[in-house]
């Protein structure tokens, strides 16, 4: 099997580790690749390199560094499919959905597209006499970036295009589930014209996360991941000082009402619960049907969850993938059967799921569990699999109530036709990203990413203007340059005042 190297300054090393992991194909079940993980040796020394290239990298004109950017975005444009099939092999997902994703990234490219603009200061004439006062933000310095298995393109570009755009260097810690869009990404960059050093990728496990949490020389982690990793790594990061994003799990919510087009609304759920396999933060694994909605909405979605075709991903006729490890399909399994258990009603199964052609695939059907209670396990934990759960509760106000009982806040929609209801619901949900007839409201890239509650550690959201925030620091400059003829005979010790 070939062997997925970490790319540091510009090349492919094995660094100093002589671990390995495994990397599967989750259609076949077999595996398909090594990947080296990190020692803490490996990440000194991506450290290091870029610490060295931010010296002169930080100091690269606006110009230079769109330049740069711009050809990335070419380039990544007009390689999407390779990159597709690099997804899809190694997360399983389907092809369509795999583009998609970079489609996504390249937004947040785009976005960086324009940091000159974004990066512009405020400068007040005259502030006081003689006064003048201005301000602008600089880079950190070497910036981390640990992300999940998921969306191994999509979610790293919601970092490293920002943070490289406002002048800072870039280390990535990706999954070593999916490791090799990362270093095909690293290529890209290089072909763009990014001096060498500037995006790193080193591959590993928790000894490579320590070990950037730890390092003095990173000045700030962005994370994407489950709640209790996110935690982790806000909790260490910040007590060695570091500035931290760490955006953690979803239980994603939708409320269906009465008045909503029951067959729109089954489609989007349909769409938001089982695409990719469910293993989105932002898919709808709780649907919550309000009221006289609840049996009709049941029956448009059973049909439409059994009608999903799943298959390979390189299959053109797949509209889902398997999921991505043996561990993801047991533990799914898992807990749709501790659902059932529990006294919920499951109207679609699909545990025990077959391919043609692809028996030993990671493959979970889609799964549809009515009659859910808030106590149950299949609600309470992010499964992270094509299940949808269905909880029903009798008006609007007691589904923003089951909501914000929740401990997560990440993403929440809802069904209707009423604007007073939708109005009241915005209002009054504690979640930081909503859909209104919409069922993944994931926000463009001129906008930000992040949820509430224990959605979000840290005090910035990803990418948009919050992602410029967080990647700069600001300085304010007071500027006077006296006339020779006015200065004062004497010192004058009182505190400074304007005038």
């Amino acid at each position: 099997m070939a062997t997925i190297e970490h790319w540091i300054g510009g090349s492919s090393t094995e660094g100093a580790s002589t671990r390995r992991g495994t990397v599967f194909n989750p259609a076949t079940g077999q595996a398909q690749h090594e990947v080296v993980l990190a020692e803490t040796a490996d990440v000194d020394t991506a450290v290091a390199t870029a610490k060295e290239a931010f010296a002169s990298w930080s100091q690269a004109s606006l110009s230079a560094r769109t330049k740069v950017l711009f050809a990335f975005r070419e380039l990544v444009n007009a390689n999407v499919k390779e990159l597709a099939e690099i997804i899809s092999d190694e997360h399983g997902k389907v092809l369509s959905d795999a583009a998609g994703e970079v489609q996504r990234g390249l937004e947040v490219i785009e976005f960086a597209c324009g940091i000159p603009t974004l990066l512009k200061g405020d400068f007040s004439d005259q502030a006081s006499n003689g006064v003048d006062v201005y301000s602008f933000r600089e880079p950190l310095g070497v910036v981390a970036g640990i992300t999940p298995f998921n969306f191994p393109a999509m979610v790293p570009m919601w970092m490293h295009p920002v943070a490289i755009a406002c002048g800072n260097t870039f280390v990535l810690k990706p999954s070593e589930r999916d490791p090799s869009a990362s270093n095909y990404v690293a290529k890209l960059w290089q072909r763009a014209g990014l001096p060498d050093g500037v995006f790193n990728v080193v591959h590993g496990d928790k000894v490579a996360v320590d070990a950037i949490l730890d390092h003095p020389d990173i000045a700030a982690v962005s994370f994407v991941g489950s709640t209790p990793i996110a935690r982790y790594i806000h909790t260490r990061a910040t007590a060695n000082g570091k500035r931290v994003q760490a955006l953690g799990g979803a239980k994603n919510h939708a409320i269906i009402l009465p008045d909503a087009d029951l067959e729109y609304a089954a489609n989007h759920l349909t769409a938001a619960a089982f695409g990719s396999a469910g293993e989105r933060c932002m898919a709808i694994s709780a649907a919550v049907a309000v009221g006289a909605a609840g049996d009709p909405l049941m029956d448009i979605v059973n049909r439409k969850a059994s009608e999903v075709v799943v298959g390979s991903g390189r299959d053109p006729k797949s509209e889902m993938g398997p999921v991505v490890t043996a561990a993801a399909k047991e533990r799914i399994e898992s807990l749709i059967g501790t659902g059932e258990s529990q006294g919920a009603k499951v109207t679609v199964d699909g545990r025990g799921l077959k391919v043609p052609g692809f028996e030993d695939g990671f493959f979970v059907g889609p799964t549809v569990i009515d009659q859910v209670g808030v106590e149950m396990d299949v609600y309470r934990e992010e499964i992270f699999g094509p299940v949808l759960s269905v909880v029903r509760t009798d008006t609007v106000d007691a589904a923003i109530d089951l909501i914000n009982a929740n401990q997560y806040g990440n993403g929440t929609a809802i069904f209707t036709s009423s604007g007073e209801a939708a109005r009241r619901f915005q209002r009054g949900v504690n979640v930081g990203m909503i859909g209104i007839n919409v069922p993944i409201p994931v926000p463009m890239a001129y906008y930000s990413f992040g949820g509430w509650k224990d959605s979000l550690f840290g005090d910035h959201h990803i990418y948009g203007n919050d992602g410029t925030h967080f990647y700069t620091r600001g300085k304010v400059v007071t500027t006077r340059w006296p006339d020779p003829s006015d200065t004062p005979a004497g010192v004058d010790l009182g505190f400074p005042r304007n005038h």
